[in-house]
């Protein structure tokens, strides 16, 4: 899941323990959020910083349900076509796991062949919510220095 650190960063988390993870408008990245079960874990990416890249770990506290947001017109995720009796858009929440040792960049990420089929490094891949396969979430891990361990299975 990426999010800009001046928005939403891996520090915020880790001082709130759980956040949100809303304003998804997109359907591709919404229909993602939406197949993520309660204790799923997540790569945290911050996008839009020098170097972009994946900072930690956070772990799904709360399925997809309605994003309230999309129902405020003072905010600047409204979406005066979504209903409440049938809303577009949903979100998630997120607790904090862990916050890496060292930031794993998408150019690392690009130039390791263990990591060639992530979708995060493919040409026009923009969206903030993706999935990872178990492979690479391990690879990815190693490579942050992280001293969290997947679960077996």
């Amino acid at each position: 899941m990426k999010t800009e650190p001046d928005v939403y960063s891996i520090d915020d988390l880790a001082r709130d323990g759980v956040g949100t993870w809303e304003g998804v408008r997109s359907y591709q990245a919404r229909n993602f959020m939406r197949a993520m079960k309660l204790g799923d874990l997540v790569l945290f990416y911050h996008s839009n910083a020098t170097p972009p890249g994946v900072i930690g770990v956070m772990r799904i506290c709360k399925e997809a349900y309605p994003d309230p947001t999309q129902f405020d017109a003072t905010s600047e995720y409204y979406d005066p076509k979504s209903k409440v009796e049938e809303p577009r858009w949903d979100r998630i929440e997120g607790e904090f796991v862990e916050k890496f040792s060292r930031l794993v960049s998408l150019d690392q990420l690009k130039e390791d062949p263990a990591c060639s089929e992530m979708l995060v490094i493919r040409r026009g891949q923009r969206l903030s919510v993706q999935p990872v396969e178990k492979k690479d979430f391990q690879r990815v891990l190693k490579l942050g220095g992280s001293a969290f361990k997947l679960p077996r299975g």
